[in-house]
């Protein structure tokens, strides 16, 4: 592959309390939003449906592994594990994450995020919209073990549902 200028690295935060200092490290949902959509009505726009949503489901992947790697560590045990990872979804205001089941020899799992960053207060939609999310919580789960897992959303905002729902199997079960 030809040389890469965007290739991601904690670089591209920057150092915010210099590069902002008087706005900060927030900004508003709406804004969050207007990029993620905008970008991806382009690249459906450029590529159809089922290649943007490989590329959010990749990026997510991309994010969920690096978001680990900077806010939660290595960790012996999933369940205190999945527990640093709720604390840094909450602390962040990313979403409300809630396991509703797992069985972990199995490694399956149903997971919900609550105020979901990507969706939450979305009209009905009449399909899920939450690609970018499962790939992060695939990366979050490769993170942990290097497990390669199913990751499927079953319920959203965009779907009627008051919160996202998602399914988490192994791949020979996907």
């Amino acid at each position: 592959m030809a040389d890469r200028k965007y290739e991601f690295s904690w670089d591209f935060i920057g150092d915010v309390k210099e590069g902002r200092p008087n706005l900060g490290n927030t900004t508003r949902i709406e804004v969050y939003r207007l990029f993620q959509y905008t970008l991806r009505d382009v690249l459906e726009e450029k590529f159809g449906t089922e290649a943007a949503d490989r590329v959010f489901f990749d990026a997510g992947y991309k994010a969920g592994v690096n978001f680990c790697k900077q806010f939660i560590g290595e960790s012996s045990n999933l369940n205190d594990y999945i527990e640093k990872v709720k604390q840094a979804l909450l602390d962040l205001k990313i979403g409300i994450l809630r396991v509703e089941s797992a069985d972990i020899d199995r490694l399956t799992f149903v997971l919900t995020v609550a105020e979901d960053l990507d969706c939450s207060g979305l009209p009905d939609m009449g399909h899920a919209v939450c690609t970018y999310d499962e790939g992060f919580i695939t990366g979050v789960f490769y993170s942990y073990n290097g497990a390669e897992l199913n990751v499927k959303e079953s319920d959203c905002w965009c779907t009627g549902d008051r919160t996202c729902r998602f399914h988490v199997t192994p791949m020979s079960h996907a």
